[in-house]
């Protein structure tokens, strides 16, 4: 019964790649894949529903569905569909490009289903191998436009990933080869299977094949020093890429770090481990605060961002603890949706002013009035600001930050959030408010562009005025089952 709704939605998102590769008119392909993202939303929905708190196996050991994968499919499922949506508008903009909108959408379903791959994987190989496919996958997408910036975006992002997740690879091996001496030349690898190895075998070859699989990771991830890919492919390719780059695959890529972390909860290396990812993470907050103060260029601010929040979320898996994980899975779900939409306003107003750099557009709320308005509460809603959904996960996060041993982490992240928040705010500040731009914009908000963009500031908004009981006990069931009290 679980395992038949996860089938659908590998089937209903392979036949719409393949539908969108074999039409020839763009239109039947943005329907095709709009659909498809739909229905793997509801299909991801009753998963949540049905799956028992345990989770369950399926193809021998193979595949694993429990609630931490789950809650990744989520954020992916909730991207991809908004993101698909914003697709329609956004793409037809694209000069030059309408007889390759279908190879657009095939690929983007491609793209959904390695992400959607990822997260079920109960063998830590295939699921280096389905990271290393949304690498592949994506790195198309950046390039699509064949521009000389975004095919050397797209090269640079192929040969960072690729060489941090050799490094991810090299660690599991060695996790592997640490069990051989208690497990025999030969066993099941298995995530629960390297959590029984990992307290039987040597620390000292069990800690460092978690810093390679820290740095692997985390070079997926965007944690620096890895991040150096990050800021050009989320800045080059398409706006709805972006938002599928920065607000699914980020995700897929830390629970590799947070699984294997996980593993390491009965060893006496759990506590430097999650020490140096405090450390990794506190090192992406201050690069992401200062290259936003200082930023230029619309999209970069909003790629700069994922770095911030993804070392916020590396430090509450850092933290630990109940609260910490909690804090961090929250904040998972909201920077997933808050932002989309920045990419989304970012993406569309950067067309109609026909300028990527922030001194090129100038007074947006006398142009596009609700839509004007719609990104800047998404600008208030990725700083932090009270009342979304991020403001809630970084409280909870900071509780936890105070529960542990890595105290001072706090007082850096509030001291930095600050920086951020007066960074961040005060290029829109310009964006909004400044002298009225030299070149009114060409173009207008496509009606799908403004349902998603709404639709992403409605559910950033909803998460932080309605926190449901329900959401609370799924995240500490996960939390329990990482090894946090």
């Amino acid at each position: 019964m679980i395992w038949a709704p996860l089938g659908i939605l590998f089937a209903v998102t392979a036949l719409a790649s393949a539908l969108c590769w074999t039409v020839r008119l763009s239109r039947i392909a943005e329907i095709v894949n709009l659909a498809a993202a739909a229905i793997d939303c509801l299909l991801v929905g009753w998963l949540l529903a049905v799956t028992p708190s345990g989770g369950v196996r399926g193809l021998g050991d193979y595949f694993r569905l429990g609630p931490l994968g789950l809650w990744v499919m989520l954020c992916t499922a909730l991207v991809y569909f908004l993101a698909s949506l914003h697709a329609i508008g956004y793409m037809r903009r694209m000069r030059g490009e309408k007889e390759r909108l279908n190879r657009f959408y095939g690929m983007f379903a491609i793209f959904a289903l390695t992400l959607f791959l990822a997260p079920i994987e109960n063998n830590p190989g295939l699921f280096w191998i389905s990271i290393e496919l949304t690498t592949i996958a994506s790195a198309f997408l950046v390039a699509f436009q064949r521009s000389a910036e975004t095919i050397e975006a797209a090269w640079k992002y192929v040969v960072i990933a690729s060489a941090g997740l050799s490094l991810a690879l090299l660690g599991t091996i060695l996790f592997y080869w640490a069990g051989i001496f208690t497990m025999g030349p030969s066993y099941n690898m298995t995530w629960s299977r390297f959590a029984a190895v990992a307290p039987l075998a040597n620390p000292g070859l069990v800690f460092f094949a978690f810093l390679l699989i820290l740095a692997g990771y985390g070079t997926k991830v965007g944690l620096v020093p890895m991040h150096t890919w990050l800021p050009d492919a989320h800045s080059e390719g398409p706006a709805p890429v972006s938002a599928m780059l920065s607000g699914a695959l980020l995700n897929c890529a830390m629970l590799g770090i947070v699984r294997f972390l996980a593993i390491l909860k009965s060893t006496p290396e759990h506590a430097m481990a999650q020490t140096v990812l405090v450390v990794i993470g506190a090192l992406s907050l201050l690069v992401a605060a200062l290259f936003i103060v200082r930023q230029r260029l619309v999209k970069r601010l909003a790629a700069y961002s994922s770095i911030e929040h993804m070392g916020i979320m590396a430090m509450g898996f850092g933290f630990g603890g109940a609260l910490g994980v909690i804090g961090a899975l929250y904040q998972m779900l909201n920077h997933s949706v808050t932002k989309s939409a920045v990419f989304f306003g970012a993406g569309t107003t950067m067309h109609a002013y026909q300028s990527r750099r922030i001194a090129g557009i100038r007074r947006v709320l006398d142009a596009f009035p609700f839509a004007g308005l719609l990104w800047l509460v998404s600008a208030l809603a990725i700083t932090g600001a009270p009342p979304f959904g991020i403001f809630w996960g970084e409280i909870v996060l900071l509780q936890g930050g105070m529960a542990s041993e890595n105290r001072w982490a706090v007082v850096w992240t509030v001291v930095l959030l600050v920086v951020v928040f007066i960074g961040f705010l005060g290029h829109f500040r310009r964006m909004y408010f400044g002298q009225p731009p030299t070149r009114p914009p060409e173009s207008a908000f496509h009606w799908t562009e403004l349902v998603a963009l709404a639709l992403a500031v409605a559910a950033a908004l909803g998460l932080g005025l309605w926190w449901p009981s329900s959401v609370w006990a799924y995240l500490r069931a996960i939390a329990h089952h990482l090894g946090s009290a």
